[in-house]
C-alpha cells in the first residue's frame, strides 16, 4: 500500500475499507441482539481474514448501534484492537428536542462525539476522526483546539473530513498544524460525477455536473487520501440490487459480468477495481455485510484493469460516448 497516502501516517493499513453502516440491527430503537453480534463478529473475522484491517464507522450508523456491536466484538476479542485500524465520523445530529436534522462541528460536539464512540467501541482511541459533513457554522479555530486537546489526550491519533470540497479542506487547515490526512466523497461507477468533472473542462454539455472541480487534484497534490462511499453502487452491477433500472445499467452489469469472466474474478472486484485503477489511488469503502461478498470486494486488489477496459465501463455507465 506504499502508494496511498495514507500509508505515511497508518503504516500497513489495507487499499479496501470495510464500512461498517450496516452492523448493528435497523436504524431504529430497538436495541441490538445477540445475532448482531455475531453478525459483527463474522463480519470483522471475514474482513481480517481477507487482509482487510480498516474499519469505518460514524456515530450515527444504526443510531450508534453500529459502534456498540463491534466494541461487543472488540470487548470480546481485546487483542485484534491492535491489528485493525479504527476511524469514525461525528457532525451529524438528528431532529430531536432541541431543532431539526443539522450538523454540529462544535468544540462541545466534537469532544461529546469522540467519548461516546470511544465507549461504545470499547477501546482508548481513534486512528482517525473524520468530520462526517461540513459545518456551515463551523469554526476551524476552535475544531483545531479541540482536535489538539484529543490528540494529547491520546484519544484520536489523525483527522480526517468527509464529503468536503478544496476550499472547505483548505479553511480548515489553515487553523490545524497538522495534515488532515483523508476526505470521504461519493464515487463509484454509478456515481461519477467526479469523473465527468474532469473531462467534460470547458464544455457546455458538462454544465450539468455536480462535482467540485479540482478536488480529485487538490487532495492528490496534498497528499490527502482519498476515500470512496457507495463504491459497490448498491450492487446494481454486481447482481445485489432487486432490479435493473435502465438500459446503460443493464448493459454495465452485462459488461461487469463478461469482464469477470475474463479476468477470473468476482463482480465485485471487477466494480471496486474500476475505481481503483484510477492513479489518485482512491480507497473504496465497502457496505456489505454478507461474508462472501467482503470476499469478492477483496478480490479487487489482484485486478489491475486494462486501460481499455476501464473506459468500457466508464463509457457504459454514463450510458454516452465521450465527448
Amino acid at each position: 500500500m506504499s502508494n496511498y497516502p495514507l500509508s505515511k501516517y497508518l503504516p500497513n493499513v489495507s487499499s479496501i475499507v470495510y464500512g461498517c453502516m450496516g452492523l448493528g440491527g435497523g436504524w431504529n430503537n430497538q436495541p441490538y441482539s445477540a445475532a448482531d453480534v455475531k453478525q459483527a463478529a463474522t463480519a470483522i473475522e471475514t474482513a481480517v481474514e481477507n487482509n482487510i484491517n480498516f474499519f469505518d464507522h460514524a456515530d450515527i450508523y444504526t443510531l450508534g448501534k453500529a459502534e456498540q456491536v463491534f466494541g461487543e466484538v472488540l470487548k470480546q476479542r481485546p487483542s485484534l484492537r491492535e491489528q485493525i485500524f479504527i476511524q469514525t465520523k461525528c457532525g451529524i445530529r438528528f431532529e430531536d428536542e432541541l431543532g431539526p436534522k443539522r450538523y454540529d462541528l462544535s468544540a462541545d460536539w466534537i469532544t461529546h462525539s469522540v467519548d461516546k464512540s470511544l465507549q461504545q467501541l470499547h477501546c482508548d482511541y481513534l486512528d482517525i476522526l473524520m468530520l462526517h459533513r461540513p459545518d456551515p457554522l463551523m469554526d476551524p479555530v476552535a475544531i483545531a483546539e479541540t482536535y489538539q486537546h484529543l490528540k494529547q489526550a491520546g484519544k484520536v491519533k489523525f483527522l480526517g473530513v468527509s464529503n468536503m470540497q478544496q476550499h472547505q479542506i483548505t479553511e480548515l487547515q489553515r487553523a490545524i498544524d497538522t495534515p488532515l490526512v483523508a476526505n470521504q466523497i461519493e464515487m463509484s461507477l454509478q456515481q461519477h460525477d467526479w469523473l465527468d468533472e474532469t473531462v467534460y473542462a470547458g464544455n457546455k454539455a458538462g454544465s450539468e455536473i455536480n462535482f467540485t472541480a479540482g478536488l480529485l487534484e487538490y487532495c492528490r497534490e496534498n497528499q490527502i487520501q482519498i476515500q470512496a462511499w457507495g463504491s459497490l453502487c448498491q450492487g446494481i452491477y454486481s447482481g445485489a440490487a432487486a432490479s435493473v433500472q435502465s438500459p446503460a445499467e443493464k448493459q454495465t452489469s452485462q459488461l461487469v459480468s463478461n469482464l469477470a469472466d475474463q479476468y477470473k474474478a468476482s463482480r465485485e472486484a471487477i466494480v471496486i477495481a474500476w475505481l481503483m485503477r484510477h492513479p489518485a489511488n482512491i480507497q473504496p469503502v465497502i457496505g456489505t455485510s454478507n461474508s462472501e461478498r467482503i470476499r469478492s470486494c477483496a478480490q479487487a486488489t489482484q485486478v489491475r484493469l486494462s486501460r481499455e477496459h476501464w473506459y468500457a465501463l466508464y463509457v457504459s455507465a454514463k450510458g454516452q460516448e465521450l465527448p
